[in-house]
């Protein structure tokens, strides 16, 4: 189950409390990571190696479908946004999911981005690329709660689908453990499947960097703060959601 009720992310709060400073309310936004999936049982297997061969292999080919959705999510933000610079800004985020290819001066320039690079991963843990891309094993809890933040993205203030992008404050951190640990523990694995986390290291660091920018210069009023901590608690229990449903589907590992 989620951690807490999905219809907060459509209430407003009615607190009228002082605001929180910028460096004050960026703390309570990161103080929020105590809830995020990198402490999910299922995510604490998989990072610890008790994980099967099968349960990676099901973790890999739903994770692709959040993996599919984000580009979508983040053309909802642009479609809803009024302001050119963070338009311009913001448009590199789909290219890092769906690459690109342009003719500049030295030749062709490729990018494959990272749902190729996903689509690798799942090669390295033993998936067909067709099923991964027909989506055969997706459970249906994980499609609901990713469609569920695509939706909420596409009708929500566009501030606010910005917001609930922040759980890349804590996302290098569990990249950094499949990097560190998989190796290791799941030496089938093989390595270049490993490069969709290094390359997101970096490109998180840079994405949290815009997205607390518009966040803590949007959301002034103690009440606007209030409400952007609920949304940033609404995309983590749609992440914790999904690890919930592969839990249930893959089992969790003694």
């Amino acid at each position: 189950m989620m951690q807490s009720d999905t219809f907060q992310a459509t209430s407003a709060p009615v607190a009228d409390n002082p605001a929180w400073g910028p460096e004050a309310f960026e703390a309570r936004l990161r103080e929020q990571g105590r809830a995020y999936h990198i402490h999910h049982p299922f995510n604490v297997m998989l990072n610890s190696g008790r994980a099967t061969p099968d349960q990676i292999r099901g973790w890999a080919a739903n994770r692709f479908y959040y993996q599919i959705a984000i580009p979508v999510k983040d053309a909802a933000v642009l479609s809803n946004c009024p302001d050119r610079e963070v338009r311009r800004g913001w448009v590199q985020r789909i290219l890092d999911h769906d690459g690109f290819e342009f003719e500049g001066p030295g030749g062709t320039v490729r990018d494959e981005g990272g749902i190729e690079a996903w689509l690798r991963l799942a090669g390295a843990v033993g998936l067909s690329r067709e099923e991964v891309l027909d989506l055969r094993h997706v459970v249906p809890a994980v499609r609901f709660a990713v469609d569920a933040y695509v939706n909420f993205a596409r009708r929500a203030p566009w501030q606010e689908a910005v917001c609930s992008s922040l759980t890349e404050l804590f996302a290098p951190e569990i990249h950094k453990q499949r990097l560190a640990n998989w190796p290791e523990h799941y030496p089938w694995i093989e390595p270049e499947g490993l490069n969709y986390f290094r390359g997101r290291i970096s490109q998180a660091r840079r994405d949290v960097e815009q997205g607390l920018a518009i966040t803590l210069g949007y959301f002034t009023t103690r009440a606007l703060q209030d409400r952007a901590l609920q949304v940033l608690q609404f995309k983590l229990d749609i992440l914790w959601a999904m690890n919930d449903a592969m839990a249930q589907r893959y089992g969790v590992s003694p």
